[in-house]
C-alpha cells in the first residue's frame, strides 16, 4: 500500500460509486484534460481492463498505464498522458475518416 500514500488526494479519481454508463466517459475526459506528462490515479472496485483496451485502441503510445494495486477488492491504476491528442482526431481515426 506504500504507493497509494504517495499520491496527492487531488490526483485520485474514485470511480467506485460512478455508474458504469458514464464512468468511461468521465475517465476519458479527465485524461484528455491532463497536460502532457501529468497523471491521475483511477480507483475502481474491479480490474479496469476494458478501459485499458479502449485507451490502447484509441490512443496507442499516448498514455502509460501502471497498476499500483491489483485487487482483490480495490484496483488503483496510475494513468499518465504521454503526448497531446484530441478527441476529434481520435474519433475520425477510429471511424475510418468518415
Amino acid at each position: 500500500m506504500k504507493n497509494q500514500n504517495l499520491v496527492e488526494p487531488e490526483r485520485i479519481f474514485d470511480g467506485r460509486s460512478i455508474p458504469c454508463s458514464v464512468k468511461h466517459g468521465q475517465i476519458i475526459q479527465k485524461w484528455l484534460d491532463l497536460p502532457v506528462g501529468d497523471y491521475f490515479v483511477l480507483v475502481n472496485d474491479h480490474d479496469p481492463v476494458r478501459m485499458h483496451e479502449q485507451f490502447s485502441a484509441q490512443w496507442p503510445g499516448a498514455f502509460d498505464w501502471r497498476y499500483l494495486q491489483q485487487g482483490p477488492e480495490e484496483f488503483r491504476v496510475k494513468i499518465t498522458k504521454l503526448k497531446a491528442t484530441t478527441p476529434v482526431e481520435e474519433v475520425a481515426e477510429c471511424c475510418g475518416g468518415h
